[in-house]
């Protein structure tokens, strides 16, 4: 028995206990004092979900605050090196959300938008923000409809980016319809979750039904991992103090929040913009630290997207309405 457990330890000195020198890195962040602090990954590092909150790599509460693009396959070419250079540094954006839609001539009948995909991602990571891969759902309501298509995904991107602290997988932007937690959303981020496991424990959102909103559901019948939060959606003109009664639940549920996406307008994107109550809606994912991103870096012609129509960048005269408050907002907290 004692050469056995001498051989034991032996392998286990060898081989690291499983670990290489990257994860390594990760797991056992540098000290504090060695790096200057910041907003960004940086400073923050590594991801994880503690409780009700996203913690860095020193175990402190970080709240990500941040912008989604629009539809790639249509308004992908804002995402540049010079606005995400702005994003960064004049309104201290610390994430951006990359809305890869599978469905309206999306990734689904469009494969070589996992080129702009990647590419995004490089630029974001060069920038020291976090990005979040989605896998953006809409009319295409049930997950499990592609699930096959989602599987492959995500085995490719965990993949490529497991050591990369960088990536957040968002799996289900907006499961509607007749569609349930129980019979279609928790089985579908089971079987992606599992995939995305073998490679990286980095924060995995997920959709939950009702277009994002039933998040009470979800915190009844959680997922059976750790590091993942629950998406809730909303936009100030539909959604008030019912959703965020709607997120008190989860949270005393002991569940993680993450809003990755919301509006100014009313849901449909128009109508508004409601800036009094997008702020109390700040207000309170602020005094909650709930991470939030803003929808949608575009200059589609709705009241939701932070650019006028016909604006090739975010300078400041380029802005909407909307794209005004939210750089105050962001910004005021840097």
């Amino acid at each position: 028995m004692k050469k056995f457990l001498i051989v034991c330890l032996v392998i286990l000195s060898i081989t690291g206990c499983g670990y290489n020198k990257k994860q390594e890195k990760i797991i056992n962040p540098p000290k504090k004092e060695t790096i200057e602090k910041n907003d960004f990954v940086s400073y923050n590092g590594l991801l994880r979900i503690n409780d009700t909150n996203i913690v860095n790599q020193y175990g402190e509460i970080i709240q990500l605050k941040g912008i989604s693009s629009h539809g790639i396959q249509w308004y992908g070419d804002y995402i540049n090196e010079e606005n995400l250079k702005t994003l960064k540094n004049d309104w201290g954006v610390n994430v951006f959300r990359i809305a890869m839609y599978t469905d309206e001539g999306g990734y689904l009948t469009d494969s070589s938008i996992e080129d702009k995909v990647n590419k995004y991602v490089e630029m974001i990571i060069k920038q020291d923000m976090y990005v979040i891969i989605d896998w953006h759902i809409l009319k295409d309501n049930d997950p499990m409809a592609n699930i096959d298509k989602s599987k492959q995904f995500f085995e490719r991107m965990a993949k490529k980016y497991k050591n990369v602290p960088n990536v957040i997988f968002e799996i289900c932007n907006e499961p509607n319809g007749n569609v349930t937690w129980k019979d279609n959303i928790k089985p579908y981020a089971e079987e992606i979750i599992k995939i995305i496991r073998k490679y990286t424990t980095n924060i995995i959102v997920v959709g939950t039904s009702t277009w994002s909103q039933d998040v009470d559901i979800a915190a009844d019948d959680p997922l059976n991992y750790s590091n993942i939060a629950y998406a809730c959606h909303f936009y100030a003109g539909t959604h008030t103090s019912w959703l965020r009664d709607k997120i008190d639940y989860a949270l005393n549920k002991k569940i993680a929040i993450f809003v990755t996406e919301w509006g100014t307008s009313s849901a449909d994107g128009n109508g508004g913009v409601f800036l009094d109550e997008s702020k109390r809606w700040l207000d309170y994912l602020n005094s909650k630290k709930i991470s939030w991103i803003n929808w949608s870096l575009s200059d589609k012609q709705e009241s939701s997207a932070i650019l006028k129509p016909g604006s090739t960048n975010i300078s400041d005269v380029n802005l909407s309405e909307s794209g005004k408050f939210i750089k105050e907002q962001i910004k005021k907290e840097v």
